[in-house]
């Protein structure tokens, strides 16, 4: 995987951390059909983010292993993860 898409992983990460997101929003900023930056899709696949249902709205959270991830490269942020 290149190294760019590795650090634009790491700022989804960031940004769904930071705070609760609604699923459409996430995929509104962060989806792309560029297949050399397959930002959201790669994260998904590494099982990083997840899906899940709050508030009556679906919302996206990052994993254990994305939060794993984040510890790692960055310190440990605010998390808001999935159950």
């Amino acid at each position: 995987m290149s190294d760019t898409v590795d650090a634009l992983i790491f700022d989804l990460l960031e940004y769904i951390a930071s705070q609760e997101r609604r699923y459409d929003d996430v995929l509104e900023a962060w989806h792309t059909s560029c297949p050399r930056l397959p930002v959201w899709e790669e994260a998904n696949e590494r099982g990083l983010v997840t899906r899940a249902h709050a508030n009556g709205h679906a919302v996206v959270r990052i994993t254990a292993a994305g939060a794993a991830l984040l510890k790692e490269r960055r310190g440990s942020p605010r998390l808001y993860l999935s159950a």
